[in-house]
């Protein structure tokens, strides 16, 4: 079933500026909130792989920020990563990955302005056991 993911104009510029200034790398990250619909704490992190074409967290990174999200009351409200030169939709490796079932998998696509201002695709899917919807995004104040 769709669901919708809501937004903030800071929290999209944040994760479009993360985007364009690892291009051609995927960028990667998580939004922690209060609950899964209440993404507000924007937290970048380093794609480990360093690759165009893939991204991967940390290990260490990620224990940590698992940790702060505990302590904080926290949950990975959105996990998000950039495609650098294909449309924002989740690759088969993309699928096979996602382990958060509750969480908004958002994509932005750099592929037509790379480090650039400009165009850009974003989209948020929910994906379970190999099955992706895509949700609503909605950018509010």
């Amino acid at each position: 079933m769709p669901r919708t993911l809501t937004l903030s104009p800071s929290l999209v510029e944040q994760l479009l500026t993360h985007a364009r200034r690892d291009h051609p790398d995927e960028a990667c990250g998580v939004i922690a909130g209060p609950d899964y619909n209440s993404p507000t704490r924007f937290v970048p992190m380093v794609n480990a792989a360093r690759s165009p074409t893939f991204y991967e967290f940390d290990s260490g990174d990620l224990l940590r920020l698992y940790r702060d999200m505990d302590d904080r009351d926290e949950v990975p409200s959105v996990i998000y990563h950039s495609h650098t030169a294909t449309e924002a939709y989740p690759s088969r490796t993309d699928i096979a990955y996602a382990s958060e079932p509750d969480a908004h998998y958002v994509l932005v696509s750099t592929r037509e302005t790379g480090n650039h201002d400009g165009p850009y695709e974003l989209r948020s899917f929910h994906i379970v056991e190999g099955v992706v919807t895509e949700d609503e995004v909605v950018v509010v104040s």
